[in-house]
């Protein structure tokens, strides 16, 4: 992780900190001008791979507040941009905050515009940190964490001011409402415990004066004056801070509220820029006046450290994922000894059980070629189910057929011996690893038909075996002797075509395995 380092820039020093849970560390203090910027470019380039926040403290600042129309987006900073412009003039480091919608109709929204206004003060500390190249997180005003401080202290929100001693000044907020409405900076002549009970006294009277002549606060309204203050100079200040009609004076202890902001090294006097960096490095403000120009090389910072944080991922997972593989090999090793092992073990087992067996008369291969023929009898055996539902669905679409016997038998595969004693001639062989069934019947037709009727009933049956392809359907006995050169006729014996009509048919088909 990154070290942190704070800057408390003041109109006569800048002290450096380096901040590490919740503990601050001095680590250097240089002049203003020419005489510091050397020690600082050394110091920075020996914590180059810090991350650098600034805190502001100075005179030469401004805070107006305005309200603009409500807006969203490019429009909206487009018209708060145009506003700093005009107000500021030439201002390099401003910003923005907004202070809510007003509730009426239109809803217009009320923001406080601010810069620090003498860009040249600030021009050779940013010009030495942009040589260095460090990431510069961004440059706060001490005022804006005035609002944060009072609602760690638990302080209403109210008008109500918050004067506080940082190095050789004393800073006045007005607030309201937890945000900041307006701050200014005056030099503190006498820094013992007398003089800062009667800057306190004095500076609180005279901001509670402008604030009504600026018409932010009203004439009679009372308002509450909240000091910063250490418990050493606290008798001090009360004899000094009497309560007014319009002007009441509490006094908050700094080491109190440093144990609330969970400062770990609690403040030795009245002086409050610990207590300002601690809050800084815990909960820096939305507002910041450095541009993007300035923190460029903290928005790098930021994408490398993106990068990291995914490649940390993707490796976390790779690594992770490897310990599962290896695992997993691991487990299946162990898996394929114990398999192996009870394999053998099987193996042993099977060869004991066959020494038990006794001899048999044949040899192996002559019994395994047995059993062999044995499955393919089994597997080649048929029975007349398939063949006989061809001749039933057949038979539907003819009634007058009636059936007188069927003869089933499956095919052998003959001896060329027996093919050439038992073949007759003109008839065809038996295809090997097929069924055949003789069909016998006869048709009735009743007395009114005649052989032409007869003949297209029997043809009727005919084709519909020979619908499926598979069937070899051979007529061997027609119901009429219908050889050439004999005629057909009918009406000449009448009591012979009253006589039920025999055929004969073959029907083989193929046995499917």
């Amino acid at each position: 992780m990154h070290a942190r380092r704070l800057l408390y820039l003041s109109g006569h020093q800048l002290l450096a900190f380096h901040w590490q849970a919740g503990a601050l560390t001095g680590e250097g203090s240089f002049d203003a001008g020419e005489a510091g910027q050397l020690p600082f470019a050394r110091y920075l380039a020996q914590h180059a791979k810090s991350l650098f926040s600034i805190l502001v403290n100075v005179s030469e600042e401004g805070f107006h507040i305005e309200t603009i129309p409500f807006l969203r987006g490019e429009d909206r900073k487009a018209i708060i941009a145009r506003k700093i412009g005009q107000l500021f003039f030439s201002a390099r480091l401003s910003t923005s905050l907004s202070l809510g919608h007003q509730k009426s109709r239109r809803k217009d929204e009320r923001i406080m515009l601010a810069a620090l206004t003498n860009h040249q003060f600030f021009a050779p500390w940013l010009e030495t940190m942009a040589r260095a190249e460090v990431a510069l997180v961004g440059i706060y005003s001490l005022p804006l964490l005035g609002p944060l401080l009072l609602r760690k202290l638990g302080v209403p929100q109210g008008p109500c001011l918050l004067l506080s001693i940082q190095d050789q000044s004393v800073r006045q907020s007005y607030l309201e409402n937890g945000e900041l409405h307006f701050s200014r900076l005056t030099p503190l002549h006498n820094s013992s415990i007398g003089g800062i009970a009667q800057t306190f006294s004095s500076e609180a009277a005279k901001l509670q004066q402008y604030l009504v002549s600026q018409r932010l606060v009203g004439r009679q309204q009372p308002i509450v004056a909240y000091l910063l203050a250490h418990a050493s100079a606290r008798k001090a200040i009360e004899n000094s801070c009497v309560d007014r009609d319009t002007l009441s004076f509490t006094i908050l202890d700094i080491e109190d509220g440093a144990r609330r902001c969970g400062l770990k090294a609690l403040p030795e006097n009245t002086h409050c820029e610990p207590l300002f960096l601690h809050l800084l490095a815990t909960d820096p403000p939305r507002a910041q006046f450095a541009n993007d120009e300035l923190r460029h090389d903290y928005h790098l910072w930021l994408l490398r450290a993106v990068f990291r944080g995914s490649a940390a991922v993707v490796l976390a997972g790779c690594l992770l994922l490897a310990g599962k593989l290896l695992v997993d090999a691991r487990r299946f090793s162990q898996e394929v000894d114990l398999l192996g092992a009870e394999t053998s073990l099987a193996r042993q087992r099977y060869a004991d059980i066959v020494k038990t067996f006794p001899p048999i008369p044949t040899t192996n291969e002559a019994l395994r070629r047995v059993i062999d023929r044995y499955l393919d009898l089994e597997r080649s055996s048929a029975t007349p189910d398939s063949l006989y539902r061809e001749i039933s669905r057949a038979l539907e679409g003819v009634p007058a057929v009636e059936i007188d016997g069927i003869e089933w038998k499956v095919s052998e595969d003959p001896s060329p011996q027996q093919s050439a004693t038992t073949s007759a001639p003109g008839s065809r062989p038996l295809p090997v690893g097929s069924e055949t069934a003789v069909v016998r019947g006869t048709l009735r037709l009743g007395a009114d038909s005649n052989p032409r009727q007869v003949l297209a009933v029997f043809n009727r049956l005919i084709d519909a075996l020979k619908r499926n392809p598979k069937l070899e359907v051979e007529v061997q006995q027609q119901p009429f002797d219908i050889q050439s050169g004999k005629s057909l006729k009918g009406g000449d014996s009448p009591a012979d075509e009253r006589l039920p009509r025999a055929f004969k048919v073959q029907i083989r088909r193929a046995i499917e395995s």
